[in-house]
């Protein structure tokens, strides 16, 4: 069973404020009232352990809710799918408010301030299961003509270009990917590397939402693919992501940990990087 931290926070947050509330409004009075006529008791009351605990803690768990839910979510790269732009053990940054602020848990948005660009790599919550989180980069916007074939994405007609670079090299979890072919692709002015397998087919099995051709998005929805195109389950295989399951913005790179690297686990070069 996945642990719903989003609630858990939310709960935790709620409870230790009330406690905390309670006690400034009702008991922190009938302390006063019974510590100033001690001398007809044998000791002086004093807060219970319960509530002094929820008064250190709820103003550490309210900053946690109000950053996490609305400005900045931190986020581990469990997957290989959208190498090479981000590795396994990647610790990114996700900017909550690029595409609107939205109530925790509830995800409903009360305030719009954006929308996502072809370009943008966003986390989203995963329509199949919406209890998982994924993260992709968006190659369509509502009203785009979407069309995949040799291994080349088509917008609105157009080839994304692809320029080929050296065979691709991995590290660590991503050894398994060297020897793939890296090419820069320019996707309507937004440049990004990829890694294609060319000895594979477009569509992995059950991957046919684009099978049979050209699809247009319709509004209120995005599709989205992972850089390492044939190591990616994404648009191609489920369809499109609605916009009320838009997460945020990746943008940065704060730690990188991966287990599987030779010698120190710690890429530092990609510490601090940003994420195009």
């Amino acid at each position: 069973m996945t642990f719903d931290f989003p609630t858990f926070l939310v709960l935790a947050t709620a409870i230790t404020g009330m406690i905390w509330l309670i006690d400034a409004v009702i008991l922190v009075p009938r302390r006063k009232r019974h510590n100033t006529n001690i001398k007809n008791v044998n000791t002086p009351k004093h807060e219970s352990i319960v509530v002094e605990y929820a008064r250190s803690f709820f103003p550490v768990l309210l900053v946690v809710l109000l950053l996490r839910s609305f400005l900045v979510e931190p986020f581990r790269i469990p997957s290989g799918s959208m190498m090479p732009t981000l590795l396994v053990g990647d610790f990114i940054l996700v900017n909550k408010f690029a595409y609107g602020l939205r109530w925790p848990v509830l995800n409903s948005k009360f305030i719009d301030v954006g929308e996502p660009h072809r370009g943008d790599v966003v986390v989203f919550r995963f329509p199949r299961q919406e209890s998982v989180d994924y993260i992709k980069r968006v190659v369509g916007v509502p009203g785009d003509k979407v069309e995949y074939f040799n291994k080349t994405l088509y917008v609105n007609d157009l080839p994304m270009v692809q320029t080929p670079q050296n065979n691709y090299i991995g590290t660590g979890a991503g050894s398994s990917q060297t020897g793939m072919k890296l090419a820069l692709e320019d996707l309507t002015g937004r440049p990004h590397q990829v890694l294609i397998n060319p000895n594979t087919f477009d569509f992995p099995p059950g991957c046919d939402v684009l099978a049979h051709g050209a699809i247009v998005i319709p509004n209120g929805q995005y599709f989205v693919m992972g850089d390492n195109r044939d190591n990616s389950n994404d648009s191609r295989c489920w369809g499109f992501v609605p916009e009320d399951h838009l997460v945020g913005k990746a943008f940065a790179i704060w730690m990188n940990w991966d287990g599987e690297r030779a010698g120190f686990p710690i890429a530092w070069e990609r510490l601090g990087n940003g994420i195009e």
